[in-house]
């Protein structure tokens, strides 16, 4: 995928202009004139470059990671859940597929070796996803591998598999692989061995094929966005309103009883520490439901990075107090899309100037080797004449 850019325009073919004031203009054609002008701005944010791909690349390297993670974490069982060995038989499973409409690869056959080579591919695909190796590619093979693994075991998926299976569809339909990728890297050195070469000549029809592949690849890229942005509004709404109808929400101990059940304590003696502190507890349980109800609302202004803050903060907690680190990982990398660009931008000019500050650091000399304001403690030596005779000695 290349890096196309939409053409310039002329400030009169970008938007109407509005009438001037005290000319007589109706209030009716001034509002006719100014949701022109946003459809034409909604338009041309649609059409004219891919947005946010950086969080594009960022989802793609996170999810691609928590799935390869996932795979190598259950290898020692991976017989059990999605292979032969497994209970729930390929039988089983058309027999659910002809109910439900899924479909796996891994069902496709009982023998052992096919099963090896699809897991096999499965980790393979995962760690290219990874690397954007032929993004196009590999974000349909890595949709198709997700796909194929959830529907095989699905009585034993949660909500973190279920987010990671919308989300690897939904990759599958965005310029991923323009950022941080190997492709990235293919193009930048394409475009240097190019140099200021000129660009071959095309017939008009190539060009206008070239240009409405441009735009549809944008607009398929934007629309994949929104609905990964949507997606995750939704999720926190929903599960916000949810809370709200329940009674230990409201009170305040909805926490103190999920840090009491057996099958989520990794680690009871932590849960049990942090259950003695129950005005915790309720503050905690309460600023959880206000932030989810709260979500949708903030994203268009400032208010939404403290927001993520706080949401990033609750799923480590998660992740830690109730040993769901699959569903934390997946939804923190689903927050990822609400950063801008310039966000991600930011990040390695601050790496690179931290590591400048640092190597100035062990660059500098020792103090010992400084001159310092204050003398060196003890007593000070004679100095030496030229002739090697110290004076007042014999």
């Amino acid at each position: 995928m290349g890096n196309e850019q939409c053409p310039p325009r002329s400030p009169a073919a970008a938007a109407p202009p509005l009438p001037p004031p005290g000319q007589g203009s109706s209030s009716v054609g001034t509002v006719h004139q100014w949701v022109l002008c946003r459809l034409v701005a909604a338009w041309a944010l649609l059409t004219c470059r891919p947005v946010s791909l950086y969080a594009a690349s960022v989802l793609r390297i996170g999810y691609g990671l928590l799935y390869l993670a996932f795979l190598l974490r259950e290898f020692p069982h991976r017989g059990e859940i999605w292979g032969p060995d497994s209970p729930w038989t390929p039988a089983l499973a058309h027999q659910l597929f002809e109910q439900t409409g899924w479909n796996s690869v891994l069902a496709l056959s009982d023998s052992p070796a096919y099963f090896e080579f699809c897991y096999a591919t499965a980790v393979v695909t995962s760690v290219l996803f990874i690397l954007g190796w032929r993004t196009r590619v590999m974000s349909v093979l890595f949709a198709v591998v997700v796909i194929s693994f959830h529907a095989r075991a699905i009585f034993m998926t949660d909500g973190g598999d279920n987010l990671m299976l919308l989300m690897a569809v939904y990759l599958a339909f965005t310029a991923c692989g323009r950022r941080w990728s190997l492709d990235a890297r293919r193009d930048r050195l394409q475009s240097a061995r190019a140099g200021h070469a000129p660009e071959p000549v095309r017939g008009s029809c190539a060009q206008q094929l070239r240009d409405a592949r441009t735009t549809l690849t944008t607009v398929v890229h934007n629309c994949a966005l929104m609905v990964i942005a949507v997606q995750v509004c939704f999720l926190y709404g929903s599960a916000g309103l949810y809370k709200i109808q329940g009674s230990t929400w409201g009170g305040g101990t909805a926490l103190h009883y999920a840090l009491n059940l057996e099958l989520f304590q990794p680690w009871p003696t932590l849960s049990h520490l942090v259950d003695r502190f129950p005005m915790v507890i309720a503050m905690a349980g309460y600023v959880t439901v206000l932030v989810q109800v709260a979500f949708p609302f903030v994203l268009f202004g400032r208010l939404k990075y403290p927001v993520l803050a706080v949401l990033l903060g609750m799923h480590l907690g998660i992740a830690v107090l109730m040993g769901l680190p699959l569903f934390s990982g997946a939804m923190i990398v689903a927050d990822a899309v609400f950063l801008p660009d310039r966000f991600y931008t930011f990040l390695p000019r601050l790496w690179r100037r931290a590591a400048r500050r640092t190597g100035r650091r062990r660059a500098a000399p020792d103090r010992a080797t400084v001159p310092a304001s204050v003398p060196a403690q003890g007593r000070p030596k004679a100095p030496v004449p030229e002739h090697g005779v110290v004076r007042g000695a014999g």
